[in-house]
């Protein structure tokens, strides 16, 4: 039995959060005395504090503080540098390690569950570090993507300078979203990447409802619905039967996005399976940090933490 580490889910609000009740489930399932906990801060100035203190092995990070995370970090993934964000911090011989695996999540969960993406239309919804690791994912496994923001030109300006150094990763033969392999992964080549058509294009919601209409999924990767009365980031009565709808919020009721997804005869989802893929994700990262084997592989962690979380997936 490995020495007792201490982890945290960082962010505010976080009490809603199963990733306590997930972590803890996994790592007494691999019989190691971690101990994973709420780190609900406020305010910036202390969650920066929190992260400097490095008085922790890892961290999920959570809104609103990736880009916080992602700069407070020595070093990056690939990942974590294309969605300008962090979702997890690992400590590694004093060392801050940046991951985001909020795309991987989202992606593996929804393929589970049915959702192609080779060749499909993809509607992402932000244009902050998870729409953009979500952005990613999508382009690895094959879509287009229209990312959707208030500001038309802010969206097409950020999509841009995305384009660039996804570009940049394929031509120098690095792996460009994926943070690490899993069982379950594996990485697109260099030579199928740089012969992949990039079709990725940046518009802002009130131009995007034909757009909408015409995509085969929909993501919406921002902060709505996680407080009441939030509106759906876009007009729902461009939904409609035959779609894919994905809300990365959960644990906050009906969404207004889920209520018009369900409404408009869509498939709906939301956040919990994405959830659990990118804790998934998550423990064995800090498995790897801390040089402890992972012998539940990742369908058996995956397993695991979601009957811990009740997500049925």
């Amino acid at each position: 039995m490995g020495a007792t580490e201490k982890l945290y889910v960082l962010g505010h609000p976080v009490g809603h959060s199963k990733s306590p009740a997930m972590h803890n489930a996994a790592y007494r399932a691999l019989g190691l005395p971690w101990e994973y906990g709420f780190a609900d801060i406020e305010h910036s100035h202390e969650a920066q504090a929190f992260i400097e203190q490095r008085s922790w092995l890892g961290l999920n990070i959570t809104t609103p503080y990736k880009e916080l995370a992602f700069a407070a970090a020595d070093t990056a993934s690939e990942a974590a540098r294309l969605a300008r964000g962090a979702n997890v911090l690992v400590k590694i011989d004093g060392k801050l390690a940046a991951h985001n695996t909020d795309g991987f999540g989202c992606v593996t969960y929804l393929q589970s569950i049915g959702a192609c993406f080779e060749g499909a239309r993809v509607v992402v919804c932000g244009t902050g570090p998870t729409s953009f690791s979500i952005l990613g994912a999508c382009v690895d496994a094959g879509a287009s993507v229209l990312m959707l923001g208030r500001d038309a030109q802010r969206a097409r300006e950020r999509v841009e300078a995305w384009r660039a150094a996804y570009a940049a990763c394929v031509a120098h033969n690095e792996h460009a979203v994926c943070a690490f392999q899993t069982t379950r992964t594996t990485q697109t080549s260099r030579k199928a990447r740089s012969k992949r058509e990039v079709r990725v294009e940046g518009a802002s919601y009130d131009d995007s409802c034909n757009l909408i209409s015409c995509a085969d999924i929909v993501i919406d990767a921002t902060p709505l619905g996680m407080k009441p009365g939030d509106p759906a980031p876009f007009d729902v009565s461009a939904l409609h039967e035959g779609q894919w709808v994905f809300d990365a919020v959960y644990g906050h009721g009906e969404t207004a996005l889920a209520a018009g997804a369900k409404a408009a005869g869509c498939t709906f989802r939301s956040g919990g399976g994405m959830l659990v893929g990118q804790a998934v994700a998550a423990v064995q990262l800090f498995l790897q940090a801390a040089n402890e084997p992972d012998t539940l592989g990742f369908d058996g962690l995956l397993d695991v933490m979601a009957r811990a979380a009740g997500f049925a997936l």
